[in-house]
Protein backbone atom coordinates (compact mmCIF):
# COMPACT_ATOMS: atom_id res chain seq x y z
CA UNK A 1 0.00 0.00 0.00
CA UNK A 2 1.59 3.33 -1.03
CA UNK A 3 1.89 5.70 1.88
CA UNK A 4 0.72 9.28 1.92
CA UNK A 5 3.00 12.11 2.94
CA UNK A 6 0.09 14.50 3.52
CA UNK A 7 0.38 16.21 6.90
CA UNK A 8 -3.32 15.81 7.62
CA UNK A 9 -3.42 12.03 7.15
CA UNK A 10 -2.15 9.57 9.79
CA UNK A 11 1.26 7.96 9.12
CA UNK A 12 1.14 4.96 6.79
CA UNK A 13 -2.14 5.95 5.13
CA UNK A 14 -2.77 5.36 1.42
CA UNK A 15 -3.36 8.45 -0.77
CA UNK A 16 -6.77 6.92 -1.58
CA UNK A 17 -7.95 8.19 1.79
CA UNK A 18 -7.47 11.83 0.76
CA UNK A 19 -9.87 11.38 -2.15
CA UNK A 20 -12.48 9.75 0.10
CA UNK A 21 -12.17 12.59 2.63
CA UNK A 22 -12.51 15.18 -0.14
CA UNK A 23 -15.69 13.51 -1.41
CA UNK A 24 -17.01 13.41 2.16
CA UNK A 25 -16.37 17.15 2.45
CA UNK A 26 -18.26 17.92 -0.76
CA UNK A 27 -21.29 16.01 0.47
CA UNK A 28 -21.02 17.44 3.98
CA UNK A 29 -21.22 21.03 2.75
CA UNK A 30 -24.50 20.50 0.92
CA UNK A 31 -25.86 18.27 3.72
CA UNK A 32 -25.10 21.11 6.14
CA UNK A 33 -27.44 23.60 4.52
CA UNK A 34 -30.03 21.09 3.30
CA UNK A 35 -30.67 19.93 6.88
CA UNK A 36 -31.73 23.51 7.75
CA UNK A 37 -33.38 24.47 4.48
CA UNK A 38 -35.48 21.30 4.31
CA UNK A 39 -37.90 22.23 7.16
CA UNK A 40 -37.78 25.90 6.12
CA UNK A 41 -38.59 25.08 2.50
CA UNK A 42 -41.38 22.69 3.44
CA UNK A 43 -43.00 25.23 5.77
CA UNK A 44 -42.60 27.80 2.97
CA UNK A 45 -44.63 25.42 0.79
CA UNK A 46 -47.31 25.35 3.51
CA UNK A 47 -46.65 21.97 5.13
CA UNK A 48 -47.23 21.35 8.85
CA UNK A 49 -44.64 20.25 11.41
CA UNK A 50 -46.07 16.72 11.24
CA UNK A 51 -45.67 16.63 7.45
CA UNK A 52 -42.10 17.92 7.80
CA UNK A 53 -41.45 15.07 10.24
CA UNK A 54 -42.93 12.56 7.79
CA UNK A 55 -40.60 13.69 5.00
CA UNK A 56 -37.61 13.59 7.36
CA UNK A 57 -38.69 10.06 8.29
CA UNK A 58 -38.95 9.15 4.61
CA UNK A 59 -35.40 10.33 3.89
CA UNK A 60 -33.99 8.20 6.70
CA UNK A 61 -36.14 5.21 5.76
CA UNK A 62 -34.94 5.40 2.18
CA UNK A 63 -31.32 5.64 3.30
CA UNK A 64 -31.79 2.55 5.43
CA UNK A 65 -33.27 0.53 2.59
CA UNK A 66 -30.51 1.57 0.16
CA UNK A 67 -27.86 0.73 2.73
CA UNK A 68 -29.48 -2.64 3.34
CA UNK A 69 -29.26 -3.43 -0.37
CA UNK A 70 -25.62 -2.38 -0.29
CA UNK A 71 -24.91 -4.80 2.54
CA UNK A 72 -26.72 -7.69 0.91
CA UNK A 73 -25.27 -7.30 -2.58
CA UNK A 74 -21.98 -5.37 -2.19
CA UNK A 75 -19.93 -8.49 -2.79
CA UNK A 76 -21.54 -8.90 -6.24
CA UNK A 77 -20.57 -5.48 -7.59
CA UNK A 78 -17.50 -3.33 -7.86
CA UNK A 79 -17.22 -0.64 -5.19
CA UNK A 80 -16.96 2.17 -7.73
CA UNK A 81 -20.08 1.05 -9.59
CA UNK A 82 -22.05 1.41 -6.36
CA UNK A 83 -20.51 4.82 -5.61
CA UNK A 84 -21.37 5.99 -9.14
CA UNK A 85 -24.98 4.90 -8.69
CA UNK A 86 -25.20 6.72 -5.35
CA UNK A 87 -23.82 9.94 -6.87
CA UNK A 88 -26.32 9.86 -9.74
CA UNK A 89 -29.11 9.27 -7.23
CA UNK A 90 -27.89 12.33 -5.32
CA UNK A 91 -28.17 14.37 -8.54
CA UNK A 92 -31.73 13.15 -9.08
CA UNK A 93 -32.68 13.90 -5.47
CA UNK A 94 -31.54 17.51 -5.63
CA UNK A 95 -33.27 18.18 -8.95
CA UNK A 96 -36.43 16.46 -7.71
CA UNK A 97 -36.75 18.63 -4.61
CA UNK A 98 -36.07 21.71 -6.71
CA UNK A 99 -38.91 21.15 -9.18
CA UNK A 100 -41.53 19.13 -7.25
CA UNK A 101 -43.77 20.84 -4.68
CA UNK A 102 -46.66 18.39 -4.12
CA UNK A 103 -46.46 16.41 -0.88
CA UNK A 104 -46.77 12.81 -2.08
CA UNK A 105 -44.22 13.13 -4.90
CA UNK A 106 -41.85 14.84 -2.45
CA UNK A 107 -42.36 11.97 -0.01
CA UNK A 108 -41.51 9.47 -2.75
CA UNK A 109 -38.35 11.38 -3.72
CA UNK A 110 -37.38 11.47 -0.04
CA UNK A 111 -37.69 7.68 0.19
CA UNK A 112 -35.66 6.82 -2.90
CA UNK A 113 -33.20 9.71 -2.67
CA UNK A 114 -30.11 10.62 -0.67
CA UNK A 115 -31.31 13.68 1.25
CA UNK A 116 -29.90 13.86 4.79
CA UNK A 117 -31.95 15.70 7.46
CA UNK A 118 -29.28 15.06 10.10
CA UNK A 119 -25.97 16.69 10.96
CA UNK A 120 -24.37 13.26 10.67
CA UNK A 121 -23.90 11.08 7.62
CA UNK A 122 -26.73 8.55 7.41
CA UNK A 123 -26.59 7.95 3.68
CA UNK A 124 -25.72 4.98 1.47
CA UNK A 125 -22.27 6.54 0.95
CA UNK A 126 -21.16 5.84 4.53
CA UNK A 127 -20.61 2.06 4.54
CA UNK A 128 -18.90 2.24 1.16
CA UNK A 129 -16.52 4.97 2.31
CA UNK A 130 -15.90 3.25 5.64
CA UNK A 131 -14.79 0.12 3.83
CA UNK A 132 -12.49 2.09 1.53
CA UNK A 133 -10.89 3.89 4.45
CA UNK A 134 -10.39 0.73 6.50
CA UNK A 135 -8.34 -0.73 3.63
CA UNK A 136 -6.28 2.46 3.33
CA UNK A 137 -4.81 2.55 6.85
CA UNK A 138 -3.04 0.39 9.44
CA UNK A 139 -4.89 -0.95 12.49
CA UNK A 140 -2.96 1.37 14.80
CA UNK A 141 -4.00 4.48 12.85
CA UNK A 142 -7.54 3.40 11.98
CA UNK A 143 -9.28 5.43 14.70
CA UNK A 144 -7.20 8.50 13.81
CA UNK A 145 -8.25 8.24 10.16
CA UNK A 146 -11.94 7.85 11.02
CA UNK A 147 -11.59 10.83 13.36
CA UNK A 148 -10.40 12.88 10.38
CA UNK A 149 -13.28 11.54 8.32
CA UNK A 150 -15.74 12.72 10.98
CA UNK A 151 -13.80 15.99 11.41
CA UNK A 152 -14.11 16.80 7.71
CA UNK A 153 -17.82 15.97 7.77
CA UNK A 154 -18.65 18.18 10.72
CA UNK A 155 -16.29 21.05 9.93
CA UNK A 156 -17.39 21.42 6.31
CA UNK A 157 -20.98 20.68 7.35
CA UNK A 158 -20.76 23.63 9.75
CA UNK A 159 -19.76 25.88 6.85
CA UNK A 160 -22.69 24.44 4.93
CA UNK A 161 -25.03 25.45 7.74
CA UNK A 162 -23.96 29.06 7.25
CA UNK A 163 -24.84 28.71 3.55
CA UNK A 164 -28.48 28.20 4.58
CA UNK A 165 -28.66 32.00 4.80
CA UNK A 166 -27.95 32.40 1.06
CA UNK A 167 -31.61 32.22 -0.12
CA UNK A 168 -32.55 35.00 2.30
CA UNK A 169 -29.67 37.16 1.11
CA UNK A 170 -30.53 36.59 -2.56
CA UNK A 171 -34.17 37.48 -1.86
CA UNK A 172 -33.16 40.60 0.09
CA UNK A 173 -30.99 41.74 -2.83
CA UNK A 174 -33.85 41.01 -5.26
CA UNK A 175 -31.71 38.50 -7.16
CA UNK A 176 -34.26 35.69 -6.77
CA UNK A 177 -37.54 35.19 -4.95
CA UNK A 178 -37.15 33.31 -1.69
CA UNK A 179 -38.75 30.10 -2.95
CA UNK A 180 -36.71 30.10 -6.18
CA UNK A 181 -33.48 30.81 -4.27
CA UNK A 182 -34.16 27.90 -1.93
CA UNK A 183 -34.87 25.61 -4.88
CA UNK A 184 -31.56 26.68 -6.43
CA UNK A 185 -29.79 25.42 -3.31
CA UNK A 186 -31.34 21.99 -3.88
CA UNK A 187 -30.07 22.08 -7.48
CA UNK A 188 -26.58 22.81 -6.10
CA UNK A 189 -26.99 19.85 -3.76
CA UNK A 190 -27.71 17.59 -6.74
CA UNK A 191 -24.75 18.77 -8.79
CA UNK A 192 -22.40 18.31 -5.83
CA UNK A 193 -23.01 14.60 -6.38
CA UNK A 194 -21.27 14.92 -9.73
CA UNK A 195 -18.27 16.58 -8.07
CA UNK A 196 -18.06 13.68 -5.62
CA UNK A 197 -18.35 11.28 -8.56
CA UNK A 198 -15.31 12.87 -10.22
CA UNK A 199 -13.30 12.17 -7.05
CA UNK A 200 -14.50 8.57 -6.86
CA UNK A 201 -13.51 8.03 -10.49
CA UNK A 202 -9.97 9.09 -9.60
CA UNK A 203 -10.04 6.29 -7.01
CA UNK A 204 -11.02 3.85 -9.74
CA UNK A 205 -8.24 5.10 -12.03
CA UNK A 206 -5.72 4.62 -9.21
CA UNK A 207 -6.84 1.04 -8.58
CA UNK A 208 -8.23 1.54 -5.07
CA UNK A 209 -7.95 -1.33 -2.63
CA UNK A 210 -11.70 -1.05 -2.10
CA UNK A 211 -12.05 -3.09 -5.29
CA UNK A 212 -8.91 -5.20 -4.85
CA UNK A 213 -10.09 -6.59 -1.52
CA UNK A 214 -12.77 -9.19 -2.11
CA UNK A 215 -15.80 -8.65 0.10
CA UNK A 216 -18.03 -11.44 1.39
CA UNK A 217 -21.33 -11.70 3.28
CA UNK A 218 -21.17 -11.77 7.06
CA UNK A 219 -19.84 -15.05 8.42
CA UNK A 220 -17.95 -15.59 11.69
CA UNK A 221 -18.61 -12.02 12.83
CA UNK A 222 -22.37 -12.24 12.39
CA UNK A 223 -23.19 -12.50 16.11
CA UNK A 224 -21.24 -9.49 17.31
CA UNK A 225 -22.35 -7.40 14.33
CA UNK A 226 -26.01 -8.13 15.00
CA UNK A 227 -25.65 -7.25 18.68
CA UNK A 228 -23.93 -4.00 17.83
CA UNK A 229 -26.55 -3.25 15.19
CA UNK A 230 -29.33 -3.69 17.74
CA UNK A 231 -27.67 -1.28 20.16
CA UNK A 232 -26.87 1.25 17.45
CA UNK A 233 -30.54 1.10 16.48
CA UNK A 234 -31.55 2.26 19.94
CA UNK A 235 -29.04 5.10 19.73
CA UNK A 236 -30.30 6.17 16.31
CA UNK A 237 -33.97 5.87 17.25
CA UNK A 238 -33.21 8.26 20.08
CA UNK A 239 -31.20 10.57 17.84
CA UNK A 240 -34.05 10.71 15.34
CA UNK A 241 -36.06 12.77 17.83
CA UNK A 242 -33.47 15.54 17.50
CA UNK A 243 -32.11 15.32 13.94
CA UNK A 244 -30.90 18.71 12.81
CA UNK A 245 -33.98 19.48 10.71
CA UNK A 246 -36.31 18.83 13.65
CA UNK A 247 -34.01 20.58 16.09
CA UNK A 248 -34.10 23.62 13.80
CA UNK A 249 -37.90 23.37 13.63
CA UNK A 250 -38.07 23.34 17.45
CA UNK A 251 -35.94 26.51 17.59
CA UNK A 252 -38.18 28.13 14.97
CA UNK A 253 -41.31 27.31 16.97
CA UNK A 254 -40.06 27.78 20.55
CA UNK A 255 -37.97 30.92 20.10
CA UNK A 256 -39.23 32.33 16.76
CA UNK A 257 -35.72 31.96 15.39
CA UNK A 258 -34.86 32.98 11.82
CA UNK A 259 -33.23 30.53 9.43
CA UNK A 260 -30.16 32.81 9.27
CA UNK A 261 -29.76 32.73 13.06
CA UNK A 262 -30.29 28.95 13.07
CA UNK A 263 -27.55 28.62 10.46
CA UNK A 264 -25.14 30.53 12.71
CA UNK A 265 -26.03 28.36 15.71
CA UNK A 266 -25.52 25.13 13.79
CA UNK A 267 -22.29 26.47 12.34
CA UNK A 268 -20.86 26.78 15.86
CA UNK A 269 -22.27 23.45 17.06
CA UNK A 270 -20.68 21.88 13.98
CA UNK A 271 -17.34 23.54 14.76
CA UNK A 272 -17.48 22.25 18.35
CA UNK A 273 -18.33 18.73 17.19
CA UNK A 274 -15.48 18.86 14.69
CA UNK A 275 -13.01 19.98 17.36
CA UNK A 276 -14.00 17.03 19.54
CA UNK A 277 -12.87 14.58 16.86
CA UNK A 278 -9.30 15.74 17.27
CA UNK A 279 -9.34 14.46 20.84
CA UNK A 280 -11.08 11.15 20.11
CA UNK A 281 -8.01 9.10 18.97
CA UNK A 282 -5.92 10.13 21.98
CA UNK A 283 -8.75 9.36 24.39
CA UNK A 284 -9.38 6.01 22.69
CA UNK A 285 -5.70 5.05 23.00
CA UNK A 286 -5.80 5.86 26.71
CA UNK A 287 -9.14 4.38 27.84
CA UNK A 288 -10.23 2.18 24.89
CA UNK A 289 -12.83 2.51 22.14
CA UNK A 290 -15.88 1.38 24.13
CA UNK A 291 -15.07 3.61 27.10
CA UNK A 292 -14.57 6.54 24.73
CA UNK A 293 -17.96 5.90 23.18
CA UNK A 294 -19.74 5.75 26.52
CA UNK A 295 -18.05 8.26 28.79
CA UNK A 296 -18.12 11.11 26.27
CA UNK A 297 -21.71 10.34 25.27
CA UNK A 298 -23.31 10.28 28.71
CA UNK A 299 -22.78 13.95 29.66
CA UNK A 300 -23.77 15.02 26.14
CA UNK A 301 -27.15 13.38 26.63
CA UNK A 302 -27.66 15.13 29.94
CA UNK A 303 -26.97 18.44 28.16
CA UNK A 304 -29.56 17.51 25.52
CA UNK A 305 -32.24 17.15 28.19
CA UNK A 306 -31.18 20.38 29.91
CA UNK A 307 -31.41 22.32 26.62
CA UNK A 308 -35.10 21.45 26.39
CA UNK A 309 -35.70 22.79 29.89
CA UNK A 310 -34.12 26.21 29.34
CA UNK A 311 -36.51 29.19 29.36
CA UNK A 312 -34.43 31.45 27.09
CA UNK A 313 -32.69 31.05 23.74
CA UNK A 314 -29.16 31.88 25.03
CA UNK A 315 -29.39 29.17 27.71
CA UNK A 316 -30.79 26.62 25.27
CA UNK A 317 -28.00 27.40 22.80
CA UNK A 318 -25.41 27.08 25.58
CA UNK A 319 -26.48 23.52 26.36
CA UNK A 320 -26.79 22.63 22.68
CA UNK A 321 -23.18 23.78 22.26
CA UNK A 322 -22.04 21.75 25.28
CA UNK A 323 -23.85 18.76 23.84
CA UNK A 324 -22.17 19.27 20.46
CA UNK A 325 -18.75 19.35 22.09
CA UNK A 326 -19.17 15.77 23.33
CA UNK A 327 -22.03 14.06 21.49
CA UNK A 328 -20.16 13.04 18.34
CA UNK A 329 -16.82 12.00 19.82
CA UNK A 330 -18.08 8.42 19.81
CA UNK A 331 -18.55 8.41 16.01
CA UNK A 332 -14.95 7.64 14.91
CA UNK A 333 -14.55 5.27 17.85
CA UNK A 334 -17.73 3.40 16.89
CA UNK A 335 -16.75 3.09 13.23
CA UNK A 336 -13.23 2.00 14.11
CA UNK A 337 -14.56 -0.57 16.58
CA UNK A 338 -16.86 -2.19 14.00
CA UNK A 339 -14.05 -2.35 11.43
CA UNK A 340 -11.69 -3.83 14.07
CA UNK A 341 -13.84 -6.70 15.35
CA UNK A 342 -14.65 -8.20 11.92
CA UNK A 343 -12.41 -9.72 9.26
CA UNK A 344 -11.26 -7.41 6.41
CA UNK A 345 -13.42 -9.22 3.84
CA UNK A 346 -16.52 -8.74 6.01
CA UNK A 347 -16.06 -5.00 6.44
CA UNK A 348 -18.43 -3.75 3.70
CA UNK A 349 -21.19 -6.06 4.95
CA UNK A 350 -20.51 -5.18 8.59
CA UNK A 351 -20.51 -1.44 7.87
CA UNK A 352 -23.80 -1.79 6.04
CA UNK A 353 -25.47 -4.10 8.54
CA UNK A 354 -24.66 -1.80 11.46
CA UNK A 355 -25.77 1.26 9.46
CA UNK A 356 -29.07 -0.17 8.17
CA UNK A 357 -30.84 -0.68 11.51
CA UNK A 358 -29.55 2.73 12.58
CA UNK A 359 -31.10 4.39 9.52
CA UNK A 360 -34.36 2.47 9.85
CA UNK A 361 -34.64 3.17 13.57
CA UNK A 362 -33.83 6.84 13.06
CA UNK A 363 -36.47 6.97 10.34
CA UNK A 364 -39.30 6.28 12.77
CA UNK A 365 -38.73 8.94 15.40
CA UNK A 366 -38.77 12.21 13.35
CA UNK A 367 -42.46 11.67 12.60
CA UNK A 368 -43.14 11.33 16.36
CA UNK A 369 -40.97 14.38 16.98
CA UNK A 370 -42.87 16.42 14.40
CA UNK A 371 -46.18 15.31 15.91
CA UNK A 372 -45.06 16.32 19.40
CA UNK A 373 -44.11 19.75 18.08
CA UNK A 374 -47.62 20.18 16.65
CA UNK A 375 -48.98 19.69 20.18
CA UNK A 376 -46.51 21.94 22.00
CA UNK A 377 -43.34 23.87 21.27
CA UNK A 378 -41.73 22.50 24.46
CA UNK A 379 -38.68 20.39 23.72
CA UNK A 380 -40.11 16.97 24.51
CA UNK A 381 -38.21 15.47 21.56
CA UNK A 382 -34.91 16.52 23.17
CA UNK A 383 -35.90 15.04 26.54
CA UNK A 384 -36.84 11.72 24.95
CA UNK A 385 -33.67 11.75 22.85
CA UNK A 386 -31.40 12.28 25.86
CA UNK A 387 -33.12 9.69 28.06
CA UNK A 388 -33.03 6.92 25.45
CA UNK A 389 -29.41 7.64 24.59
CA UNK A 390 -28.42 7.33 28.24
CA UNK A 391 -30.03 3.88 28.27
CA UNK A 392 -28.02 2.99 25.13
CA UNK A 393 -24.74 4.12 26.68
CA UNK A 394 -25.18 2.04 29.81
CA UNK A 395 -26.24 -1.05 27.87
CA UNK A 396 -23.30 -0.75 25.45
CA UNK A 397 -20.86 -0.53 28.37
CA UNK A 398 -22.38 -3.56 30.06
CA UNK A 399 -22.33 -5.76 26.93
CA UNK A 400 -19.05 -4.85 25.22
CA UNK A 401 -16.58 -3.48 27.76
CA UNK A 402 -14.70 -6.82 27.70
CA UNK A 403 -14.78 -7.27 23.89
CA UNK A 404 -11.48 -5.68 22.87
CA UNK A 405 -10.27 -4.79 19.35
CA UNK A 406 -6.89 -6.28 18.37
CA UNK A 407 -4.86 -3.15 19.21
CA UNK A 408 -6.21 -3.11 22.82
CA UNK A 409 -5.51 -6.77 23.65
Amino acid sequence: MPHSTSWWLPPGTSPDAALVLAARGIRAFTDGYVALLLPYYLTLLGYSAFEVGLIATATLLGSGLLTLLTGLFAYRFRMHAMLTTACLLMLGTGLGFAVVTDFWPLLLIAVIGTLNPSSGDVSVFSPLEHSLLSHAVTSEQRTALFARYSLVGHLVGALGALAAAIPGVLAQWNVLELKAATQAMFVLYGFSGLVALALYRRLAAAGSRGDEARSVPLGPSRGIVYRLAALFSLDSFAGGFAVQSLLALWLFLQFDLSVEAAGTIFFWTGILAAASFLAAPAIARRIGLINTMVFTHLPANVFCILAALMPTLPLAVLFLCLRALLSSMDVPARTSYVMAVVSPAERPAAASMTAVPRSLAAAVSPAFSGYLLTLTSFGWPLVICGALKIAYDLTLLGMFRKVKPPEER
